[in-house]
């Protein structure tokens, strides 16, 4: 939540006559407090009190508001991203990637074996994996032919769109 949206919610709160308002997420506590309407002669007054984790939003902040001594690292996830995609290219490998959000599955069910291992081949239209969506078991096939060179997802565990699942070699 930016300081335009904050202050855009501070206003609207403030014509609803709602006299106190708490709001707790992850990385952002606020607190807005007004005083009733129905005390005379008080002037109205908006009281924010935003609490902020410095590690998450350190590369966020106006740079108005840093200590110049202070360093910024971004996240290790990004980091690791970024690796892996610098290598990707030079290797001139394929990925196949999650059509949709859920949770993958490397077997039609557990006490089958899996549809792709390491060194499998892999032509377009075979099945490579379920991706459960909703109590939806959705079969993913492949759009593309090549071997499998790396599984990149743990078994039953949950992806999102457009997240790279294998990568294969072309044939």
């Amino acid at each position: 939540m930016d300081l335009k949206e904050i202050q855009d919610f501070i206003r609207v709160i403030a014509k609803s006559g709602v006299t106190e308002v708490k709001i707790e997420t992850e990385d952002l506590k606020l607190t807005i407090k007004t005083p009733p309407k129905g005390k005379a002669g008080l002037p109205t007054e908006t009281t924010v009190i935003q609490q902020i984790p410095m590690q998450s939003h350190l590369a966020t902040m106006p740079p108005i508001h840093m200590n110049p001594n202070m360093q910024t690292t971004p996240p290790v996830n990004v980091t690791t991203e970024t690796e892996v995609k610098k290598e990707e290219p030079a290797s001139k490998l394929i990925e196949i990637k999650s059509p949709m959000v859920g949770t993958f599955y490397r077997r039609p069910a557990p006490d089958k074996p899996a549809y792709l291992s390491v060194g499998d081949e892999v032509e377009p239209g075979k099945v490579v994996c379920i991706i459960e969506a909703m109590k939806l078991f959705n079969e993913i096939e492949s759009e593309v032919s090549g071997k499998v060179v790396k599984i990149l997802v743990e078994d039953s565990s949950p992806v999102e769109f457009d997240q790279p699942l294998y990568l294969l070699e072309p044939k």
